[in-house]
Formats: structure tokens, sequence, C-alpha cells
């Protein structure tokens, strides 16, 4: 199937044995776009996605959260120290080697990504109670798939991406 973005027909209920990746990635990227817009603008998607990191795989490194997050050592270093000022994560020692700082989420950056996910929710269920329940129920049959998409893409390297 081809994504004509001049052809809103084109966009619609693609047949899952003619999704190809090129048209995966366009319903992808229109997906990411609403959830940009449904996220209180309180702090950037970069910022919110290495808070995650931080949620989900505990304490790192500057330089291991740099790779996760796919920018540059420095780049992370001043986010990070951003979020230390802002309460939202702290450095800490590493107990098993002094020489090690890791970086730690706080409750406080916890709080922010709980409020976060709430607010989003919010604003999507009232989108979702829009939809026809056939959607709805499509939406949810998808998701088992695309957790399995995503953790795919957690654990193999992509273009680019030095490992």
């Amino acid at each position: 199937m081809t994504v004509d973005p001049r052809d809103p027909t084109s966009r619609l209920e693609p047949d899952p044995a003619e999704l190809d990746s090129v048209a995966l990635a366009a319903h992808l990227e229109r997906l990411l776009s609403l959830i940009r817009r449904l996220s209180p603008p309180d702090i950037s998607l970069t910022t919110a996605s290495t808070m995650r990191t931080l949620e989900r795989d505990g304490p790192s490194r500057l330089s291991d959260l740099a790779v996760r997050e796919g920018v540059t050592q420095p780049a992370m270093t001043q986010l990070v120290t951003r979020l230390a000022r802002d309460g939202y994560a702290e450095r800490r020692g590493d107990p098993a080697d002094a020489r090690v700082v890791r970086v730690w989420l706080t409750e406080r950056g916890s709080a922010v990504l709980r409020h976060r996910r709430a607010e989003r929710a919010r604003r999507l269920a009232e989108l979702l109670a829009q939809l026809p329940a056939g959607d709805v129920e499509s939406i949810t049959a998808a998701i088992p798939a695309l957790d399995r998409l995503v953790d795919l893409g957690q654990t193999s390297p992509t273009s680019g991406e030095v490992r």
C-alpha cells in the first residue's frame, strides 16, 4: 500500500497483508505526532523520554543514558543538569565503584511522569469516545503487537546507533 499525503483515503484502513514498512512508518509518525499534541507542554519530549528511561531501567550512567536516548554525551550532561536543577533527577555515586556517577529519578520526577500520563490518557479517552466501538476494539487488539515491536526496537541496534 502506498501512502499519498494528498489523498486522505490512502491513510484509511490499510489491509494488514499489504502494509509495508514505509506505510507503517508513516502511520506511526502520525501517531507520534498525536501523542506529542496530547502531552502537556511542561517538559520537552527528550526530557520526558530520559525520565521514562530512568523510571523503567533504574539509575544509569550518563554515557549509557546518552546512547539509549540517541543524543551526544554533552547534550545528555546538559539535560541531566537541568533535571537535577528542577529536582526531577539527582546524581549519586555508585556504591560498587566510587569513580562512577549514576543518575537517579527523584520522587518529584516520578510525579511529573504520572501527571503527564494521566493528562495524556484523559485527552486520549476523549478522542477514543468519538470512535466507533469496532475501531476501539481494533486499537486494543493491536496493543500487544505494538508492545512487542517497541521491545524489539529497544533491544536491536538501529541504523547509526553504536552499541
